[in-house]
């Protein structure tokens, strides 16, 4: 079972999940599920297809976001846009959460949600260091 790290009331990271892992996400009451992992990065690894597959049938929209290094701004674009967009709580997953986590926070620094200093600090109570993302974060942040 994966360890679902919530970062703010609305989002939550975790590494790789696994089917049973999906069920537990709805009953927590998550209402998408982001995949930010390629298909087949790893042997053993879950298919894409098949969580997609859990997540319908426990009613959770599904995305796939699917990156791999830094996210470009694409990736990044296409996550503020699925946060602006979704109806609940989002779970965002990957193989061990770290880029998911920094996905979201470019993303909130480009939608101007939250300034890099507090998106910082609340990636840090999740476990995840992006103090060496602050540059990148105060680039995309809206400037006063």
């Amino acid at each position: 079972m994966s360890e679902f790290k919530r970062v703010t009331p609305d989002f939550s990271v975790a590494g790789q999940l696994e089917p049973g892992d999906v069920q537990r996400a709805a009953a927590e009451g998550y209402k998408t599920l982001v995949i930010n992992r390629r298909e087949a990065e790893e042997p053993g690894q879950p298919s894409m297809a098949d969580i997609k597959a859990e997540a319908q049938a426990a009613g959770l929209e599904f995305r796939a976001i699917a990156f791999s290094g830094p996210p470009s701004p694409a990736i990044v674009a296409e996550t503020a846009a699925m946060l602006d967009e979704a109806n609940g709580p989002v779970l965002a997953y990957c193989r061990t959460g770290t880029r998911s986590i920094t996905a979201w926070a470019l993303a909130e620094a480009l939608a101007g949600s939250r300034r890099p200093d507090e998106i910082i600090a609340l990636a840090e109570k999740a476990g995840y260091d992006l103090s060496g993302a602050r540059g990148a974060l105060e680039t995309l942040a809206p400037k006063a």
